[in-house]
């Protein structure tokens, strides 16, 4: 009977992700669902979930750019922009994939993945309607390079974050020792997207020839909006760079942001709100809970002590933490994940007897494995989530087994060359 919460938390965890993956139940009502079974039985209690498992940071920060996002729509820009795009490119929609993606892995390696999504995929989409093509591969594509791109850097990614602070990892630190094999996995990922989607990329060339008729001033329709708009999303974008040394935190500046802009805009609050993807953030604070289920019952803390007391050889435990951290990733939240990881890690180093840079490679893997396994799965991370439900507004939506085939491909191949990295890298 002492084992009931720990079999019901795994129990209602399998059952929630089995009907996510069939699609016959909307995701948000049954990470709901499940979210409530959990309190009903009294394996989560409402107060731990709010206190402890509800990521109230990555919920503020979506509510908030959503809102900065809505508005600044309404000028216009967005449609300026993918029209500028269009025409730089010849309507090629290769280019402008290729394009987007390093644009995103770029701007993920120094802002949070979900800012970075929530700015490029209302202009994707522009494009894509533009050109008459289907927007669903830009959109995985640009899926796949945030998460890539956020494993560049301290900052590009929590895991990330937290790693550095608990080993003393500077962002000179990770950009060294990361950044070459990210642009390795970037460019391998950009070949793999153009063969795996080569028949949606051929251009049409009917559009591209009516792009003449389009005057890009007439799609700004105001201006005064437009700077507004650009004044505090600028702010906010300087903020989220420097959010360590002004001690604000990035869910705090987009909050915050959100409300100066919707005052001084005079934009109707009742229509922003209706604007704002509540489904997704629902369907956020619900798996927030089911996975809090696994770390209540310590089912969490065990599979990182697995992985972490697993390898008989330095080389082989690197091996196993980046292959175990990414399959995992791609099905829990990476952060309390690594954040259970950490401590068991550093015991299973002083157990060894390594020193600092002895055990820097395990580290490394570690980062890799997590934010790299955020690619495997649409509940890997958080930009996928954010993107899938931007495409529900398309006729050809991302839903879990259309992006299945991509990304796990694409995280394995990814995983495949780290190894590679690492062992070349720090074990040769």
């Amino acid at each position: 009977m002492n084992n009931f919460p720990t079999i019901a938390a795994v129990v209602i965890f399998v059952g929630a992700f089995a009907l996510i993956v069939s699609e016959k139940v909307h995701r948000t009502k049954v990470s709901s669902l499940g979210a409530a079974l959990l309190f009903v039985l009294g394996i989560v209690t409402l107060d731990q979930a709010w206190h402890n498992y509800i990521d109230f940071q990555t919920l503020g920060l979506l509510l908030g750019m959503m809102i900065l996002v809505n508005i600044t729509r309404r000028t216009g820009v967005f449609e300026f922009v993918a029209l500028r795009i269009a025409r730089w490119t010849g309507g090629n929609y290769t280019k402008i994939l290729i394009g987007f993606a390093v644009i995103t892995a770029v701007f993920s390696a120094f802002l949070d993945n979900v800012t970075t999504v929530l700015l490029i995929a209302p202009i994707s989409l522009y494009i894509a309607d533009l050109l008459g093509q289907n927007p669903r591969p830009l959109l995985m594509v640009e899926i796949l390079a945030s998460n890539i791109g956020g494993a560049a850097t301290l900052i590009g990614d929590p895991p990330n974050v937290l790693i550095g602070s608990a080993v003393g990892l500077g962002f000179m630190d990770f950009l060294t020792n990361l950044a070459p094999i990210i642009i390795v996995i970037l460019v391998v990922n950009l070949f793999y997207a153009r063969f795996i989607f080569r028949h949606q990329l051929r251009s049409n060339p009917i559009p591209v020839e009516k792009l003449a008729a389009f005057e890009e001033e007439r799609t700004i329709r105001d201006k005064v909006l437009l700077v507004k708009s650009g004044i505090v999303l600028g702010l906010t974008l300087l903020a989220f760079m420097l959010h360590d040394l002004i001690g604000v935190r990035p869910a705090t500046v987009a909050l915050i942001a959100a409300a100066v802009l919707t005052f001084i805009s005079k934009q109707d609050v009742e229509e922003l709100l209706q604007e704002v993807e509540w489904p997704t953030l629902f369907f956020f604070g619900g798996l927030f809970v089911l996975v809090g289920g696994l770390e209540a019952t310590g089912i969490t803390t065990m599979l990182a002590g697995l992985i972490a007391g697993s390898g008989s050889s330095l080389l082989l435990l690197a091996v196993v933490i980046l292959w175990g951290s990414a399959i995992l990733s791609g099905f829990l939240d990476n952060i309390p994940f690594v954040a259970a990881m950490i401590p068991l890690l550093m015991t299973t180093i002083a157990q060894l007897g390594l020193t600092t840079a002895q055990a820097e490679p395990l580290w490394w893997a570690l980062s890799l494995g997590a934010c790299l396994g955020g690619n495997g799965t649409l509940i890997g991370a958080s930009a996928n989530l954010i993107i899938a439900g931007v495409s529900q507004k398309t006729r050809d939506p991302i839903n879990f087994r259309n992006y299945f085939k991509v990304g796990m491909t694409s995280m394995l191949i990814s995983v495949t060359l780290a190894t590679g990295y690492i062992y070349l890298r720090y074990f040769l």
